[in-house]
């Protein structure tokens, strides 16, 4: 009886999971077209009730950022574990390279993803909106600098990389500048190799 229960738990589990992926991936199709969807057209989107919608989503405001955050996530986690080079320069070009084509296709993403960070509520003092990824995909790029910089610079070094990747960098360049997304990366690509040269 025990092993049936643990096997309907473990089903349950799955299912939970399977809805929570459908809901998410429903999402950010439609905010890939460009489109700020209501819990109506998500739910009928996933092929599911409104009530489960807000079941897994109290807000739709989490539910858009959980959207954004994992679809850009999965191919760059994927593309760094490809990577083998010990060379942070190297390192570097692919996060940025893997990064720029998950931006580019997902641009309306992106802008949500910043005016949400806007919207938010002031963080908790000594921490982030957001960004977490981010910062760990960095510091896997420049890891191996870490063995003739100090733990302060190395720090810095992070901190110094973060201000041109990412979304608020891309935009920039996009909507300020006016640059191609392909002269972005490759402006981008300049700029990050400056600041290692600069901590090196």
């Amino acid at each position: 009886m025990s092993g049936l229960i643990d096997e309907q738990e473990t089903g349950r589990v799955a299912q939970r999971r399977r809805t929570r992926r459908a809901i998410l991936e429903a999402t950010a199709d439609l905010l890939r077209s460009g489109v700020e969807p209501s819990v109506n057209e998500v739910a009928a989107s996933a092929e599911v009730s409104r009530r489960t919608v807000y079941l897994y989503y109290p807000t739709l405001d989490q539910l858009f950022l959980d959207a954004t955050l994992g679809t850009l996530n999965v191919d760059v986690d994927a593309a760094l574990e490809a990577q083998k080079s010990d060379d942070p320069r190297e390192r570097l070009t692919t996060l940025i390279t893997e990064l720029f084509k998950a931006m580019e296709t997902s641009l309306p993403l992106g802008r949500k993803l910043i005016k949400l960070t806007v919207d938010a509520p002031a963080p908790a003092e000594r921490s982030s909106r957001r960004g977490h990824r981010r910062v760990a995909w960095i510091e896997w790029a420049v890891q191996p600098c870490r063995n003739h910089l100090s733990r302060r610079d190395h720090a810095d070094l992070v901190s110094a990389l973060a201000l041109v990747i990412g979304w608020e960098a891309f935009i920039a360049l996009l909507d300020v500048r006016g640059l191609t997304p392909k002269h972005a990366r490759a402006v981008t690509i300049r700029a990050a190799n400056a600041i290692l040269a600069a901590f090196q």
